[in-house]
């Protein structure tokens, strides 16, 4: 009966550190996924306001020639 005992024990805790193992391994996947998502995001959000700031810079260089042409 021992035998059976000790067996039936090494087969349970094989089967959890398995199962741990599949577990991790999708969360970690999923992490990854989720990385990317958010850094996709922030780079479109990053990119968005790099060229409104572009834009503002031209207009407000714009605005000072056309007030040094008007001094002089």
């Amino acid at each position: 009966m021992g035998y059976v005992f000790r067996v039936r024990l090494a087969s349970f805790f094989a089967g959890a550190a398995v199962s741990s193992f599949v577990g991790l391994y999708v969360l970690h996947d999923d992490y990854k996924v989720a990385h990317e998502s958010v850094s996709r995001q922030m780079k479109g959000l990053h990119d968005s306001l790099d060229t409104r700031i572009t834009e503002l810079e031209k207009l407000k260089q714009a605005e000072t020639a056309q007030h040094v042409d008007a001094t002089e």
